[in-house]
């Protein structure tokens, strides 16, 4: 059966007692955009005149077929099927559903199976990108079709699609509270030369994660020294992230990346494709991430630092092909 013969066209004039079929939006350039009255709403004589200013002057009623949807119900299965931990979902407004973040948390995204179901017809799911930082109430994901009726089969494939990886299509994954323990290496800094500029940065980038700094130390440009301050907070076992500020350029006096290794830890990249941040190390000691980390943390904005240290927060191991894929979209400054 066609849409069309499930929808009865009226003049606004006759209307007068019937029910809604779908919202109806209001536009005021530069003042105001939302819904004017809602599918349900009974007409009544003194809505004509705020139909006809929205140029309404027809409205439909509408008799649903077996096998059909109409566009709030179809647009709500949808946004459950692609449901996962952490999300909340708004009641449908003019034929949308939103998926909202409960938590503060890290968005993951499958944007393989986003994209089959947008190669679908007549259907639509938009999203933030993955590993986004999501307060509370974020808006993460929108779902709804192009017409007001729908066959309900193009909403099965949906679910189906959505249910084909065993795993949800949208989650929030909660943060961890890391204790980071921070290491400051330059004999600048060291022998009280310059004031330290890295540690407020980092201090504030994990706090902003629920995540601190549990002691920073201060190594001059000594190889042996900063693998010491490398192993001591291994040793005592109190840090679960290590980071290494500094001395991360190819100078003869930068000796953070060498140290790293020399301290035993598994280089998962010296280098990333993103910049700012294309110095950047990340590795693990014994299981604990490290990370040498630039001096441009210090003053740009948003690094690779910042794309990285959510996903560890998140309880993530960090993998080459991660690092490899910051190149694509990966040139914010320098």
């Amino acid at each position: 059966m066609k849409h069309d013969s499930m929808l009865k066209e009226v003049p606004v004039e006759q209307a007068v007692g019937m029910v809604l079929a779908h919202d109806l939006t209001q536009i005021i350039p530069g003042k105001f955009k939302g819904r004017l009255f809602k599918k349900g709403h009974v007409i009544r004589e003194e809505d004509i005149p705020a139909l006809l200013s929205i140029g309404k002057e027809h409205i439909y009623t509408l008799r649903l077929e077996q096998g059909y949807l109409h566009e709030d119900e179809a647009a709500l299965r949808m946004a459950k099927a692609a449901q996962g931990a952490g999300v909340t979902l708004t009641e449908p407004h003019e034929g949308k559903v939103t998926l909202k973040s409960a938590i503060h948390g890290l968005v993951k995204i499958d944007k393989d199976r986003i994209n089959q179901v947008n190669s679908l017809d007549q259907v639509i799911m938009s999203t933030v990108k993955t590993n986004t930082v999501a307060e509370p109430g974020r808006s993460l994901m929108g779902t709804r079709v192009i017409p007001l009726v729908i066959e309900e089969e193009h909403i099965t494939a949906v679910e189906r699609i959505a249910a084909s990886a065993g795993q949800p299509m949208v989650e929030v994954k909660p943060f961890r509270p890391l204790r980071a323990g921070l290491i400051t290496t330059g004999s600048e800094v060291f022998k009280g030369r310059i004031e330290d500029k890295f540690g407020p940065v980092v201090r504030s980038k994990l706090a902003a994660l629920g995540s601190e700094v549990i002691e920073q130390r201060f190594a001059p440009d000594d190889s042996e020294t900063i693998v010491q301050e490398i192993r001591r907070f291994l040793e005592e076992d109190r840090a679960d992230l290590i980071l290494v500020t500094g001395g991360m350029s190819v100078d003869p006096d930068d000796r953070t990346p060498g140290a790293i290794k020399r301290a035993g830890a598994s280089v998962v990249s010296y280098g990333t494709p993103m910049l700012p941040g294309s110095m950047l190390l990340m590795g693990y000691l014994d299981g604990v991430p490290i990370m040498g980390l630039p001096g441009c943390v210090m003053h740009d904005p948003y690094t690779s630092f910042d794309v990285l240290l959510p996903r560890i927060c998140a309880g993530e191991t960090i993998t080459r092909a991660d690092i490899t894929e910051l190149g694509y979209g990966g040139l914010y400054g320098c």
